[in-house]
């Protein structure tokens, strides 16, 4: 005996409903595992892209140049190479240019003050146009901060000082701090202009040693 139409009816309503229900219980599966392969490769990308986007970061906002320079000049003058690269971003951010006052090179080295180094260094071939070739400019800008770092007991605060404000400044700042029993700290500096170069020499070293690690020899 037939089942009655309405039965029937029911049931492959009943039936249609089911795989209905089953194809979208399939389909969200695939967009969920669509979606989380996705997630997965934007994940892996953003982990290889990274690197490349501090690079990036680094060489627009902290450039570095000559790495290999700064490095074997640090070494030898017994610097920190941090603080060398340092200064030449607080100098001229690795473009080189003469200065209005005639500082030359990378690390904006004055000419007689290049004449200086070159002869208490023994120099007996030194040319002023030397210091447009950045090997040499880094070698007596290096020179130069060993000189006043020795000059000021290792004070980098002071040898920044000079560095930016001359040694005749510098000296009588301290005569005068040390007059009323006190040292002199980076906020006691009266030039604002000094006092600000030293301020972001100081921070540009700390940025430099957690930026560039492996180029400044650190890794």
């Amino acid at each position: 005996m037939s089942p009655p139409a309405a039965s029937l009816a029911a049931r492959r309503r009943s039936g249609g409903r089911r795989r209905s229900s089953g194809r979208r219980r399939a389909n969200g599966r695939r967009r969920l595992a669509l979606l989380l392969t996705g997630a997965a490769v934007l994940a892996v990308g953003a982990s290889l892209l990274a690197p490349l986007f501090r690079r990036a970061v680094n060489e627009l906002t902290l450039p570095l140049s000559y790495a290999d320079i700064i490095r074997q000049q640090a070494a030898d003058k017994h610097l920190d190479p941090a603080l060398v690269a340092a200064v030449i971003y607080a100098e001229t951010r690795f473009i080189p240019r003469p200065s209005s006052a005639g500082a030359q090179g990378l690390m904006q080295i004055m000419p007689q003050t290049a004449e200086f180094l070159a002869r208490r260094s023994g120099a007996t071939t030194f040319h002023i146009s030397d210091l447009t070739t950045p090997e040499v400019n880094i070698a007596y800008g290096s020179y130069y901060l060993r000189y006043l770092l020795d000059e000021y007991g290792g004070s980098e605060t002071l040898a920044l000082a000079a560095y930016n404000g001359g040694e005749t400044n510098v000296t009588r700042w301290l005569e005068s701090q040390r007059a009323g029993g006190h040292s002199l700290t980076v906020s006691d500096i009266p030039f604002p202009e000094t006092r600000d170069y030293v301020l972001k020499v100081l921070q540009a070293q700390r940025d430099y040693r957690r930026a560039y690690p492996q180029q400044l020899g650190y890794g």
